[in-house]
């Protein structure tokens, strides 16, 4: 995709990947308008980089997403790139009996919300002479990490509806593109310093060199192996990992 002279809209810009995203887009130039529930978040991100909009979104409730529509299109109709980058990454056992109000929430929030939103938005992308619709997904849409079973299913989820969103668009202006970060060491989970986890600043850097290359699909050099894991012989890669992760698990 072009990284400059794009109007953006990111979700989950407040904070994470999602700021780290918003500030190096904005600091190409871009016209960037960031989306969160919390409001004063939003307010520190905007401050710190004079230029950038807000917008206040809950991407798990689907009036909140038509609102913020709403405004979104009557303030930039130039909008071109929509990032479906919110999402919320709890630990589960499986094993167990779920948190039925918790599994709501994840599918809502980090599946059904990216559906929603590009689905709002996908008409007015389409008239743009040049669109771009980014989904982050994550590693573990191809190695699921046990300990995040529900997490992990909505990101392969999302990693599949790109896949045919991209298809069934391929004859358009809009372009799908897929983020399937590593661990990043960030507040997803718990920001620990943990030498297991990449540093934000070099995700950025790495992902916004793979964007520039228009492929459909960026994974950070790390954890290309991962991304090749799925076939037959998946499980070893995956029983070795989650074991690992057993003995070791990351800090919550």
């Amino acid at each position: 995709m072009k990284l400059t002279n794009n109007t953006i809209f990111i979700t989950g810009g407040a904070s994470g990947i999602g700021r780290g995203l918003a500030e190096a887009f904005h600091q190409r130039g871009n016209k960037v308008i960031i989306g969160g529930r919390r409001k004063a978040l939003l307010d520190a991100v905007v401050a710190a980089n004079p230029g950038m909009e807000a917008i206040e979104l809950d991407v798990a409730d689907s009036a909140s997403i038509d609102a913020a529509v709403e405004t979104l299109l009557a303030r930039h109709p130039a909008l071109n790139v929509l990032i479906n980058n919110a999402g919320i990454m709890p630990f589960d056992d499986a094993s167990g009996v779920l948190d039925d109000a918790q599994t709501r929430t994840l599918v809502d929030t980090n599946l059904l919300g990216p559906i929603r939103l590009t689905s709002a938005l996908i008409e007015h992308l389409k008239r743009q002479p040049e669109a771009t619709v980014i989904h982050n997904t994550s590693v573990l849409a191809f190695v699921p990490l046990a300990a995040t079973a529900v997490y992990s299913a909505t990101k392969a989820a999302l990693h599949s509806y790109a896949m045919s969103q991209r298809f069934m668009l391929r004859d358009t202006s809009v372009t799908v593109h897929e983020i399937a970060p590593p661990w990043v060491d960030t507040d997803l989970i718990k920001k620990s310093g943990d030498p297991r986890a990449m540093p934000l600043d070099a995700f950025i850097a790495e992902t916004m060199q793979g964007l520039a290359h228009d492929g459909e699909e960026v994974v950070v050099e790390a954890v290309r192996g991962f991304r090749a894991n799925p076939g037959p012989g998946e499980y070893g890669l995956f029983n070795g990992f989650n074991a690992e992760m057993t003995v070791n698990p990351i800090p919550v």
